[in-house]
């Protein structure tokens, strides 16, 4: 059998290898690198199928990484992609071609450089009276409609600074708390009777009073489990805009436990903020609890930040590994807490999408709006979502 050395072309494509699956989503660290060059120094390099299988074993962890990673595999070790040094001694597959192949995702592509070598094949220098083909209005506005998990990594760092600039503009609503109004529909006696004492005068003028009016508090709970992992990571640059554009913003992340991040995101440098984000949260890409976690925000929470009539956005796909337990009692009491439930779901950016599973089957009955979440599009409309809630207040 055919030894694979530890050292030279291939520990370096390995390494290469894994540093696109990583910027493709996989989550590859070196420690699964240094495993996979002592895997193949066992198995060989002798046939494809043993060297696949190899890589795939070290490197993923589920199973809905397989179909990134097998497109991921036919592209990296094709000739097309490596070295002809390197390709020289390794059991290769030809590159897809045809009108039947796929194209990669986005992501995918640009993670391996064929976004970048279809740019440079096409580029030529351009005439005078050649149009600049510069992002414009039209480019922004696909973009904007277009989906989070197709979006390569150029693409994604123009959404985030979109993001960055969207704002919840919800109106502001009556509270229980008074305050001095000339107009108000209130007599306040107490004041009345105050200033009466400081003249003689034969007419008391009424003081009045108003409710006061304020913004209510805003709570967004987010999933971070694997099934979300492709999404979670714009919603936590979303949750960052939100949090730094107005105040009573409470945020928080839950997978198999629920995690309050709301200081962390007060940072005002994104990246910051979400550094010490995935330094505080130890279940990212996990299962799924939503019963558990909504339970303990429920008991540990609710009473502390869904007071003066909070509205709550819960992010999820409704995807739960507990089987809906605890999940239909969990959702009924956050409803009833809260003054607006609104669920946002990846999964309706489906047209075809019915409400199969047990999780979304549970929940469905306790909010009152249920809309999807996968690009800045369906983020920037929560404003007007929102709105309808607030028309009929009016001030005094």
């Amino acid at each position: 059998m055919t030894r694979a050395p530890a050292e030279g072309k291939l520990s370096q494509n390995v390494m290469h290898f894994a540093r696109a699956l990583r910027q493709a989503g996989v989550a590859v660290g070196p420690d699964r690198v240094l495993e996979s060059l002592r895997a193949v120094e066992i198995t060989g390099i002798a046939r494809h199928e043993d060297f696949y299988w190899t890589l795939a074993s070290v490197f993923l962890s589920r199973r809905e990484q397989f179909e990134l990673f097998d497109q991921a595999f036919g592209l990296f070790w094709s000739n097309r992609l490596l070295p002809e040094s390197a390709a020289a001694s390794l059991p290769l597959a030809a590159p897809p071609t045809g009108p039947d192949c796929e194209a990669p995702p986005g992501r995918l592509a640009d993670a391996l450089g064929l976004t970048r070598k279809a740019h440079l094949d096409r580029e030529s220098p351009r005439s005078a009276d050649e149009p600049d083909s510069t992002p414009g209005a039209s480019q922004m506005e696909k973009l904007r409609k277009q989906d989070f998990d197709t979006m390569t990594i150029e693409e994604l760092a123009q959404a985030k600074s979109l993001i960055a600039g969207l704002r919840l503009p919800i109106p502001d609503i009556r509270i229980r708390r008074l305050q001095p109004h000339a107009h108000g529909r209130l007599v306040d006696l107490r004041r009345t009777l105050r200033d009466s004492l400081r003249g003689n005068a034969d007419v008391i003028p009424l003081r009045r009073r108003s409710h006061q009016h304020r913004h209510p508090p805003l709570v967004i709970l987010c999933d971070i489990s694997g099934s979300m992992s492709r999404y979670s990571r714009m919603f936590l640059h979303f949750m960052h805009a939100i949090t730094n554009d107005r105040d009573r913003v409470h945020t928080f992340v839950f997978g198999t436990r629920l995690t309050n991040i709301t200081r962390h995101l007060r940072h005002r440098d994104v990246d910051m903020a979400l550094g010490a984000v995935s330094r505080a949260v130890a279940d990212w890409s996990g299962g799924t609890r939503i019963g558990a976690a909504l339970k303990e925000f429920n008991l540990s929470w609710s009473r502390r930040v869904l007071g003066q009539n909070a509205e709550v956005l819960l992010i999820s796909d409704g995807l739960d590994r507990d089987g809906g337990m605890d999940l239909p009692q969990a959702m009924e009491r956050l409803h009833k807490s809260c003054r607006k439930l609104i669920w946002l779901n990846p999964l309706l950016r489906f047209d075809g999408f019915e409400p199969k599973a047990t999780g979304v089957r549970l929940m469905l009955p306790h909010v009152d709006a249920f809309v999807p979440a996968h690009n800045v599009e369906s983020l920037a409309d929560l404003a007007r979502i929102l709105a309808p809630a607030h028309q009929h207040e009016r001030r005094p």
